[in-house]
């Protein structure tokens, strides 16, 4: 029986690593060694906590009882208070100078930035290899013309290659501005009930020296450089919206990439990875649907949309701190890093294992061709001694005819052999051919591939070859 909710995010798509960043255990763990750094920094600083005390902190860092902190909650009200109770009760010694002279933001802000912090990282990973999955398709497709699209209407060619390095563009702008809030996360430290530090300074006897050490050693131990240097009760929750736009945008830019490959799908130029046994659909047994692609559009716009509640947020904090912020950033935030972490693990899945088909692209190029190639055409027949007005005007009335009866019958594009047949044009078959040779039509997208991979691309991934095939993904379950 499974008779209550699970959150989608967690029983299909997320992987276990970023699952773990925001579970009970990563939670309540950090606490303990926020606890533990607490108490060893006062220690050091001459508090009266004693190295006995840490030391059975320390020997009970991973104790987390569940079951005494949800008794405790019951009672108390307050997660902090219980989770105190229940470690107390493991650590009887240390039991009076656990969370000494903090209050519930030291565990509660400090714990999510740690978490947040880890969670990028994770983000991070599988951003650097999506990238990579990416930059191998693009050197692979680099020279394979494509048709393609303004206002999704025929244009001027391109390369399947050039094609994919604006998708790569697209991720490697979110790659700066994650690594931008990444470097910059600062450490919520220990600010007391209204951000002004009163409680550490009266422990320190009017010490603000000692108090401000304090709070670098601890943000030392949790592996960070900086401190926030000013805030009320919280961590200003600015910075929750910062980091859930970087998600926004990699949101963004894989749903850029998922619906160009959707419209491809269409037209039967590309396939995502579809397995010997999988069903495309339950009625008809024929399809091969872009289910993969579609689900990345699907939590692309959870994503997308999850960045407005962060904003509104820190939009609505009443003077030092008010409460109203809790119950949302429980959800919303770890959902959106939950829903980053399984779209890019979607990315790389379908990039990975996809296939292209030059045959139908070719056979795209081949109905629009005579008309784009039009104007080189009539250069070709105006050097041969043709009058350019006149036959500017020819070409324009085959044109019109020709593509009228595409549309209404369904034929093929036969104006090359209107043109061929039109002594006017003074054209023989090896002309025509030469014309239309489609290698003259994608401009410098070749060249644009390799210069944009070797020129940034490639010193990127060489810089970040350490997590390249590292990622943790969750496995694609339909």
């Amino acid at each position: 029986m499974k008779d209550s909710y699970e959150s989608p995010l967690c029983s299909r798509y997320a992987s276990a690593r970023m699952q773990h960043i925001f579970s009970p255990d990563y939670k309540f763990l950090t606490w303990h060694r926020l606890w533990l750094s607490l108490a060893e920094n006062e220690h050091a600083l001459g508090l009266n906590v004693t190295a006995e005390q840490v030391e059975e902190l320390r020997e009970n860092l991973e104790v987390i009882d569940y079951e005494a902190a949800e008794r405790y909650e019951r009672e108390l009200r307050h997660d902090v208070m219980a989770h105190i109770r229940a470690w107390g009760d493991h650590c009887p010694k240390a039991r009076g100078i656990i969370h000494l002279g903090a209050t519930s933001c030291f565990v509660d802000d400090n714990g999510d930035l740690i978490a947040y912090r880890d969670a990028l990282r994770q983000v991070r990973s599988l951003l650097v290899n999506a990238v990579a999955a990416l930059a191998s398709f693009a050197e692979a497709q680099k020279d394979t013309p494509v048709l393609a699209y303004t206002h999704y209407q025929a244009a001027q060619p391109t390369t399947m290659g050039k094609r994919a390095c604006m998708w790569i563009q697209d991720f490697m702008l979110d790659l700066e501005r994650l690594d931008f809030e990444l470097e910059r996360l600062p450490f919520y430290g220990c600010k007391g009930a209204t951000g002004t530090g009163a409680s550490f300074l009266a422990l320190f006897g009017g010490d603000a020296e000692k108090a401000m050490q304090l709070e670098r050693s601890i943000a030392r131990d949790m592996g960070f450089s900086s401190v926030l240097p000013i805030c009320g009760q919280t961590y200003t929750r600015k910075i929750d919206s910062f980091l859930l736009n970087v998600l926004s945008g990699i949101a963004q830019s894989a749903a850029k990439m998922a619906t160009d490959l959707r419209l491809m799908a269409h037209e039967k130029e590309f396939d995502e990875p579809f397995t010997s046994s999988q069903v495309g659909s339950s009625a008809m047994a024929y399809k091969r649907n872009p289910m993969r692609c579609e689900r990345i559009c699907s939590l692309a716009r959870y994503v997308i949309a999850d960045a407005l509640n962060p904003a509104m947020t820190a939009s609505t904090q009443w003077l030092e701190r008010t409460l109203d912020d809790s119950a949302n950033r429980r959800i919303s935030m770890p959902e959106a890093f939950l829903a980053a972490d399984a779209i890019l693990s979607l990315v790389i899945n379908v990039i990975s294992g996809c296939t292209v088909y030059p045959g139908m692209m070719e056979r795209h190029l081949r109905d629009e061709l005579p008309f784009l190639a039009t104007e080189n055409i009539l250069m070709r027949a105006v050097e041969l001694g043709g009058d350019r007005q006149e036959l500017h005007e020819v070409i324009r009335e085959y044109s019109v005819e020709t593509a009228r009866r595409m549309k209404e019958t369904g034929c093929a594009n036969d104006l090359e052999a209107k043109l061929l047949a039109d002594s006017r044009f003074g054209l023989t078959p090896e002309a025509i051919e030469e014309l239309l040779d489609v290698r003259k039509f994608v401009g410098m997208a070749p060249r644009q591939v390799e210069e944009y991979l070797n020129g940034e691309v490639y010193p990127m991934l060489n810089a970040n070859s350490g997590c390249i095939g590292s990622d943790e993904r969750s496995e694609i379950k339909c």
